[in-house]
């Protein structure tokens, strides 16, 4: 009976995992009673060590369009778990890092809740599967974690994230929310818009997403900018980067638009991202803020490249 149940098991693990060129990645279900109502995908690389301590690395899902239908966001997730174009996979794969993708909606029908940018629609949703996504992505981690322990890995508690366009605009955000758990995070194409560390610009009072004001009503505990300003960000836009979100409804309602063009500036470069980089500076947030001339909404190459190279400082 005993060797039938090691069979069985072996049998059900072939069927979870599947071999990726440069690795396996596994489709874990949602799981309700451990805290997240949505699948995510893990992808460990080939010969990831078991000797040391890893740095699970996350880039959450960004689908780039809206549907009701779930599977068209679970082959985009897989897609940024498996593949070398998006920069959490290479690096994932080049530092040999077990990477973690959640595989969130983005609804069609409900399009002004902007959950892959980690928007206020989302974040005040209360008793749906949408709540707190920020919740549900740290409970992926802690499931994840266990599941690596079982394979042999270990993982450090704080982990690297990664994110581009919305997903990038996720990570800034989720950073702030949760500055203790990220060990360092890139994120890039974000509107020239950051999250900020103050309440207020000019005596007007920033909320979330743009800054603290309503944190601790929002988030049932105080914002730390101690933790926050320490965490190592790499934070970047393409010159020729004109893909701006800040005019659409999906994105901010007209009383967050108008506040972001007068305060920080209409114009997403260079205006309003060189105000963020100034406050930035000015809060001194450890934050290397860069603009890469002759590339629009993009990472090529050379920007994934500056992504690992940056993240290898940390990976320890």
């Amino acid at each position: 009976m005993h060797r039938f149940s090691i069979i069985f098991l072996l049998l059900f693990l072939q069927a979870c995992w599947q071999s990726q060129p440069n690795g396996n990645v596994l489709l874990v279900n949602e799981g309700p009673e451990k805290g997240f109502h949505y699948p995510y995908y893990l992808f460990v690389p080939d010969n990831v060590a078991n000797d040391k301590e890893l740095t699970l690395m996350i880039e959450p899902n960004n689908s780039g369009f809206v549907s009701d239908d779930a599977k068209k966001h679970l082959e985009k997730a897989r897609r940024i778990a498996t593949l070398d174009f998006y920069a959490g996979n290479y690096v994932a794969q080049n530092l040999k890092l077990p990477l973690l993708v959640p595989v969130f909606p983005r609804s069609e029908s409900q399009s002004k809740i902007y959950t892959h940018s980690l928007d206020r629609d989302v974040m005040l949703q209360k008793n749906t599967s949408l709540e707190r996504l920020d919740l549900q992505l740290l409970a992926m981690i802690d499931d994840a974690r266990v599941r690596l322990k079982e394979m042999g890995y270990t993982t450090h508690e704080q982990f690297f994230m990664s994110g581009f366009s919305a997903s990038g605009t996720f990570v800034n955000r989720f950073a702030a929310i949760h500055p203790e758990k990220v060990k360092a995070l890139a994120a890039g194409g974000v509107n020239g818009l950051l999250f900020l560390p103050v309440d207020e610009i000019n005596h007007e009072k920033l909320t979330y997403p743009l800054g603290t004001a309503d944190f601790q009503e929002l988030f049932e505990k105080p914002f730390n900018p101690a933790a926050f300003k320490e965490i190592p960000q790499f934070l970047f836009m393409g010159a020729l980067d004109d893909n701006d979100a800040i005019p659409y409804a999906d994105a901010f309602d007209e009383n967050e638009r108008e506040l972001i063009f007068s305060t920080l500036g209409k114009e997403m470069q260079p205006i309003r991202w060189e105000n963020c980089r100034r406050i930035y500076d000015t809060e001194e947030v450890n934050a290397q803020i860069k603009t890469y001339e002759n590339i629009g909404h993009e990472q090529p190459d050379q920007i994934k490249n500056d992504i690992l190279e940056f993240f290898k400082q940390f990976d320890s």
